[in-house]
């Protein structure tokens, strides 16, 4: 029975655009990271690995102010999750075509700090809306 007044489960357009932001900032320094770690590097590998996080975090948060369906937690939490999977399959794919070995509990692991990123990017772009700073779409005219 479809309701045509139903309305859409996920703001895809918001998505979208928290996905490209993340693919823009934290895919690269994940990419810098992985490659900082297979060189005994640290510290690089730190401040990258926390750069990537941060690249999340934003990704999210544009995700969950852009949405215009009330769920800025969800929106983040997929957002971050989904462009986290997209990214962390290619990079197995990779190791596996290369015959490196393939680090699964630590991709497990990235993925659940990568949640945790997408539900504060959730809660920063909540506190935005509720404070009233509004995305440019939204705005009335004057």
């Amino acid at each position: 029975m479809n309701d045509p007044v139903a309305q859409p489960r996920w703001d895809t357009q918001a998505i979208r655009a928290g996905a490209t932001v993340s693919l823009m900032f934290a895919v690269p320094l994940a990419a810098l990271s992985r490659w900082a770690a297979n060189r005994d590097d640290t510290v690089m590998a730190l401040w990258a690995s926390a750069g990537a996080l941060c690249g999340f975090i934003i990704g999210s948060g544009v995700a969950a102010w852009l949405q215009r369906l009330d769920m800025p937690f969800s929106h983040g939490l997929v957002t971050a999750t989904g462009t986290y999977a997209a990214a962390a399959s290619v990079f197995i794919m990779i190791e596996l075509v290369t015959g490196d070995d393939v680090a699964w509990f630590g991709a497990l692991f990235n993925l659940t700090v990568t949640m945790g990123a997408g539900l504060i990017g959730g809660v920063l772009g909540w506190r935005l809306r509720a404070r009233g700073v509004m995305p440019s779409t939204e705005r009335s005219s004057r």
